[in-house]
């Protein structure tokens, strides 16, 4: 694959800023937003990791699963394979109006704050994976 680095470079660089987004969407108490940018930052240092794993273009997906089971090195406990699967919802229910109204009341702070440092832990392995 040509470019390589270049783009997990890329993806690490979006991932990072979708990080940075994420934390200061929990500040502003915009809590299904915050969620919302958790899954993608998960989802861009993925593809930064399927990237350099296997020297091809990442899939085109946000399903974290399908993500993660590209990846051949990479080993995560059972609640973090749990963590995936629920933060994959976030993605849904921020995006289509049907899930939108009902996941806004869901999203409080306790419940966000919960997500949020789990994100926030699986994020920082992750990043120490692509090292």
């Amino acid at each position: 694959m040509e470019n390589k680095n270049k783009i997990v470079k890329y993806w690490l660089t979006v991932a990072d800023h979708d990080h940075d987004t994420m934390l200061a969407l929990y500040k502003l108490r915009r809590y299904s937003d915050c969620l919302f940018f958790g899954h993608l930052c998960l989802e861009k240092i993925l593809k930064a990791l399927v990237v350099k794993q296997t020297e091809k273009q990442s899939p085109y997906t946000h399903d974290l699963m399908v993500l993660f089971k590209s990846l051949k090195k990479i080993e995560l406990g059972e609640g973090e394979l749990d963590l995936l699967d629920d933060v994959n919802r976030f993605n849904i229910r921020a995006r289509y109006p049907d899930f939108q109204l009902q996941f806004y009341k869901t999203c409080d702070a306790k419940y966000t704050k919960k997500y949020l440092e789990q994100i926030k832990k699986l994020y920082k392995k992750l990043c120490q994976k692509i090292k």
